[in-house]
Parts: C-alpha cells; sequence; structure tokens
C-alpha cells in the first residue's frame, strides 16, 4: 500500500554538505522505491549554511538551489521545500507554507532523520513523528541524568530508532527509564555506489572526516567525559600505515602544523575536503576511486559500545571497497571478517591491511555483499516502517 512520507530534517540549511546529502537521498530514494510518496522538508529556524562561502545568515538562496537541484537528480521534483523559519512570515522555497501544513498534518510518517528537528507549531500538528538517531549514546545518557527537556522532545515521537544497534541489550550499558529504542541502520541505495571498475593500482585506504568536533556533543556520565569526536582515536592509531608499508588519506582539515606534520611523518597524505563537501557527486567518485577505507570511530560510540556503524563506511562497502573501522559492538550482527574488518589495535590494522592486499578480489566481494545484505535501502527502510506500525 502507498503511504504518504516526509524526510524532514531540521539544521543542515538544504542539506549541502555532500555525505549529509547521501544520507537523505538513500531514505529519500529507498521510501520512493518502496513506492511510497515521498516528500523532503526542511523546516528550521536556524541560519543556512553555504560551503562555498563558509558563512551562516538569513539567505536560503544556495540552500533552495541545491534542493532544486536534488529533486531532479533523484526524482522527487515538486515534493520538496525549505521553510525559513527565521524570517518573519516563514517564507518557502519550492512547495508553500500551506501546502507543508497540510503534509504534516495528513502524513502517514514523517521521518525526524538526525533527530534534529526543531518543533514548531506546524510540526506539532503531526501524530505520526518518527526519531531516528544517528549518534547514540548522548540522549540515552540525558534521560539517566533526568533531562525532562530531552524526554518531553523524545515523548512527542511515535517510535525512537537508533543507528546503535546495541542500545537497549545487555551489551549497552545506560538505563533506558521504559524508553523503547528500536535498532536501525543507514540505508544505502547501492546501486548508486557499486562499480564494475577495480581500484587504480595507486590508490590508497582513504576516508573523509571532521577532525575535530569536540565540544558540540561532548556529555559526563558517572564520573567519565565522553567525547563527540574521532581526533583522539586517529592519533591513537596514527602509526598504522607506516608499520603497514602503506599509504593512508584522509580528506580533512587540520589546522595544528605540529599535527599535520605527524600524520606526515607516519605515511598519511590530507587533502582539502571542500570540493568533496560541496559536490555529491565528487563525493561519490573519491569513494569509488579508493582501495577502501580506513577510519576510527567517535569516542563516545566506542567506550559505550554502541554498535554504531558510518553511513560513509556502508557507501565505502557498497562500492565493493573493503572497510577497515574501529570497534563499537558492530560486529557482534554483522562483518568482522572479510570485506569488513574491525579493531582495536593498532597490530590489526596492520594485519588487516596485509590479508585485503593480500585478496583484494575476495575481499572486494564481501564488502559489497555485507552491503547489500544489511544496508540496502529498500529492506532497511521497510523493516523500519514495519516495526513503526505504519
Amino acid at each position: 500500500m502507498q503511504r504518504k512520507l516526509i524526510v524532514v530534517m531540521g539544521f543542515q540549511g538544504g542539506c549541502p554538505i555532500a555525505g549529509v546529502v547521501w544520507q537523505h537521498i538513500h531514505y529519500i530514494v529507498g521510501l520512493q522505491r518502496l513506492g511510497h510518496e515521498v516528500y523532503y522538508i526542511e523546516d528550521s529556524a536556524r541560519y543556512p549554511y553555504n560551503p562555498v562561502t563558509y558563512e551562516e545568515n538569513e539567505n536560503y538562496t544556495y540552500a533552495a538551489e541545491v534542493l532544486g537541484r536534488l529533486a531532479r537528480q533523484f526524482g522527487f521534483e515538486g515534493r520538496w521545500s525549505y521553510c525559513a523559519r527565521f524570517l518573519p512570515g516563514n517564507p518557502t522555497a519550492g512547495m508553500p507554507l500551506e501546502k507543508v501544513r497540510e503534509l504534516y498534518k495528513s502524513a502517514d510518517a514523517v521521518l525526524n532523520v538526525c533527530g534534529a528537528q526543531e518543533f514548531n507549531e506546524d510540526l506539532l500538528a503531526c501524530h505520526n513523528l518518527l526519531y531516528v538517531e544517528s549518534d547514540p549514546g548522548v540522549e540515552q545518557i540525558k534521560v539517566d541524568k533526568g533531562e525532562q527537556k530531552t524526554r518531553d522532545y523524545l515523548d512527542r515521537h511515535r517510535a525512537l530508532f537508533t543507528f546503535g544497534e546495541n542500545v537497549g541489550t545487555e551489551h549497552f550499558p545506560v538505563p533506558l527509564h521504559n524508553a523503547r529504542w528500536l535498532p536501525t541502520r543507514q540505508p544505502v541505495v547501492t546501486d548508486f555506489w557499486k562499480t564494475a571498475r577495480p581500484p587504480a593500482e595507486s590508490a590508497v585506504f582513504t576516508t573523509i572526516a571532521n577532525w575535530n568536533t569536540s565540544g558540540r556533543k561532548d556529555i559526563e556520565w558517572r564520573g567519565e567525559k565522553y567525547l563527540w569526536s574521532k581526533s583522539l582515536e586517529f592519533l591513537k592509531f596514527i602509526e598504522a600505515p607506516r608499520l603497514a608499508g602503506e599509504t593512508f588519506e584522509m580528506a580533512t582539515t587540520i589546522r595544528e602544523e605540529a599535527i599535520r606534520d605527524q600524520f606526515a611523518h607516519n605515511n598519511w597524505r590530507l587533502v582539502s575536503p571542500d570540493q568533496l563537501s560541496i559536490e555529491w557527486d565528487s563525493y561519490l567518485r573519491y569513494i569509488q576511486e579508493s582501495r577502501g577505507e580506513f577510519t576510527a570511530a567517535k569516542d563516545q560510540y566506542v567506550r559505550l559500545n554502541t554498535g554504531w556503524f558510518s553511513d560513509r563506511t556502508a557507501c565505502y562497502l557498497a562500492a565493493g571497497r573493503p572497510a577497515i573501522t574501529q570497534e563499537t559492538g558492530f560486529t557482534r550482527l554483522y562483518g568482522g571478517k572479510q570485506g569488513l574488518l574491525a579493531f582495536q589495535t593498532t597490530d590489526e590494522i596492520v594485519a588487516h591491511v596485509r590479508a585485503i592486499r593480500a585478496d583484494y578480489a575476495t575481499h572486494s566481494r564481501a564488502a559489497f555483499e555485507i552491503a547489500a545484505e544489511y544496508f540496502e535501502a529498500t529492506k532497511v527502510l521497510a523493516a523500519m516502517l514495519d516495526r513503526a506500525g505504519v
């Protein structure tokens, strides 16, 4: 049966960052392929960000242009809106505000992807709001610490989903206080990423990362501080490429010269992420042209054993590019052998790199098979809607 579904986002200003673009396109296209009538709404009182000018201001022209291009490319023309809640009268691009209000009231479900959507009077008319948490740990800790504002926000949703597949199990240490968190995964439209081309002989293990986001969602719990950042995790394993006799590459911005020198000494190449952030097709080609991915996970995901897995890493797998990623507890569910290898020590990284080099074709095949079995968008989203009772 066809459902009327809305993918809603409240903080990226037209989703101009390529990784976020793909994250939401996978939801939109996956739901379309299931036969649903899908809308995308960007609805926020915060200024949009323009990655070309590095500015946040009330000019939402760039955000609207991005959404128009995406709609034409991915088949949701006429079914998107950018609502500028920060301006008098709440002007919109795309669908008018009256249509947005009607959709909020009539939709079978509204997906609050990344769980960052601000509430407003119009959205509160929706009774079928689904929370999709991409960063497990913080909200559960806030509830355990008795933060009523967080509990009230979560309680306005019909169902709570999380990429932390260990949340609510004996593997996750934070009490849930009767909240029912349902496991889900980042959906990936695998045919967008799949390529028959093997990587060039000169290709290396790469990743794309924000270097230091600590401070934005850091949180203290039971006497310990849990960081929402990968930077310290990367530094723990910085010697890995040199010890493996490889070159690793990271698209990121590191301003501290001493840290850049430390990476260079250990066989890392640091490249600008700017073009990859602006153009989602460049982001896709960068992944397809890599030998595979090596990446660390944020401190919170690791020490809380969340079972979190990166949507970007799932894209590498869908491209048939093996991934070596930090263990967060996900291997109890999938991966850990060929194609997707987890590590806790530098020695494990070195062994994994050499194993992939020794039999790349097998690991490449296994990578795609993992993506198709565990992350294919139609499978993930059909299961999510079913669990939510939509």
